[in-house]
């Protein structure tokens, strides 16, 4: 058991070092504005590389899930709710496979 708690502990360190680290030596440190607008849409970028690949491969046919995709999108660029923006690409993708 004490193996599993020391296991616990040493995975909690290797994850809160690379976060803490570079804040604790970068706190002090201004950053070129362009350098600040690049690192504002890291997020984006990630989240995007996660949302993709799981979109297109969501259904078997790709067509369908670009179409569930694409209408996720639209709405989301009308601040629609987040519960309809999923219900609204569920909906097209099980549209456009009926069709």
């Amino acid at each position: 058991m004490s193996y599993l708690i020391l296991l616990i502990v040493a995975m909690g360190i290797v994850t809160y070092l690379p976060r803490m680290i570079p804040l604790a030596l970068l706190k002090n440190i201004k950053l070129p504005p362009f350098l600040k607008r690049v690192l504002e849409f890291i997020p984006f970028a990630a989240l995007s590389a996660l949302i993709f690949p799981g979109i297109l491969n969501s259904t078997n046919s790709q067509t369908s899930a670009i179409v569930g995709g694409l209408i996720s999108v639209l709405l989301a660029l009308f601040e629609v709710h987040l519960l309809l923006i999923v219900g609204g690409g569920i909906l097209g993708v099980y549209l456009w496979q009926i069709i």
